[in-house]
């Protein structure tokens, strides 16, 4: 699909950071690890954020047995972590792409494509930040369902890494190559987090849960239970709760400091090119660890 080149004076406005109230639909894999369950969390108990949405999006890992059933364990994921919350689920939570993309122009058509269409196109007066922590196949197809989606909403998508690194193998992005392809190549206003060195910041001990999230509620005990689960302890040790940096980017942009870049070229073998010419994104350079545990911690307890 050749993509109309993006108009680049409303580009940049709208990769300009937020400030008040941001209107925020997070599409996640939630099964696929433990970190999207912090990020839901985090984002929920904002009151610097409207959540309209949130989406369940395909993954594949030993967690499943193909990209639908990982988000159908995503959705039910979802669901655990806001029965723990007490909120709803009722015209909230959409089931997302039982695949991923057969090729670059052809969506996959799901209740979580459509949704974030309708809610991209409403006339509210500000853009849809759309934080993407997984594979961005929902976003991607509703992209290619409505092209003018990529003058109404700005893409946070957790994927990939530093656009200097050897690689940009990374799990969000290489588990639908079309999709990531189609973030970088449509002209949507994106802010890219990256992995490798950036989103990595969001270290956590075990010692750091057992203060300050067991104990606090229902879904402090909840977090507190996947992390043991997940975490092999040695002295020493911590664990990386990715996801939450595309939340912190929403929440507050001092705490992901980002550069506009030109948007990299995808390769097939999974690295990056540049050419200064493409239209730029945004790429965070680091992520305040501190502040947004803090965060997260104050707002829990």
């Amino acid at each position: 699909m050749t993509w109309q080149k993006p108009c680049l004076e409303k580009l940049v406005s709208l990769l300009t950071p937020p400030s008040g109230k941001v209107r925020i639909a997070l599409d996640t894999d939630t099964y696929n690890e433990i970190d999207d369950q912090f990020a839901i969390v985090q984002m929920l108990l904002s009151d610097s954020l409207q959540v309209e949405t949130i989406l369940a999006a395909p993954f594949l890992n030993e967690r499943c047995s193909s990209p639908g059933d990982g988000m159908k364990k995503s959705y039910e994921e979802i669901l655990r972590v806001l029965e723990r919350l007490g909120v709803s689920p009722e015209g909230l939570v959409f089931r997302g792409s039982d695949n991923y993309l057969p090729a670059a122009d052809k969506p996959v058509k799901s209740a979580a494509a459509e949704k974030l269409v309708e809610l991209g196109m409403k006339n509210s007066g500000s853009p849809l930040y759309v934080a993407a922590i997984g594979a961005p196949t929902n976003v991607a197809s509703a992209l290619l369902l409505e092209p003018k989606l990529a003058e109404r909403i700005v893409v946070v998508w957790l994927g990939g890494h530093p656009l200097y690194w050897h690689t940009a193998h990374e799990f969000n992005l290489r588990q639908d190559l079309y999709a990531s392809r189609v973030l970088f190549d449509s002209g949507v206003p994106l802010v890219l987090i990256p992995c490798q060195l950036v989103a990595e910041q969001l270290r956590v001990s075990l010692a750091e849960i057992e203060q300050h999230v067991k104990g606090k509620s229902a879904i402090g005990d909840y977090l507190h239970e996947i992390f043991v689960d997940a975490q092999k302890h040695v002295p020493g040790s911590s664990r990386v709760i990715w996801d939450m940096a595309a939340i912190a980017y929403c929440l507050n942009p001092a705490w992901a400091p980002t550069v506009l870049e030109s948007s990299p070229l995808l390769n097939d073998n999974v690295t990056y090119s540049r050419d200064p010419r493409r239209h730029p994104i945004r790429v965070a350079q680091w992520v305040n660890r501190d502040a947004v545990f803090k965060d997260f911690f104050t707002r829990l307890a």
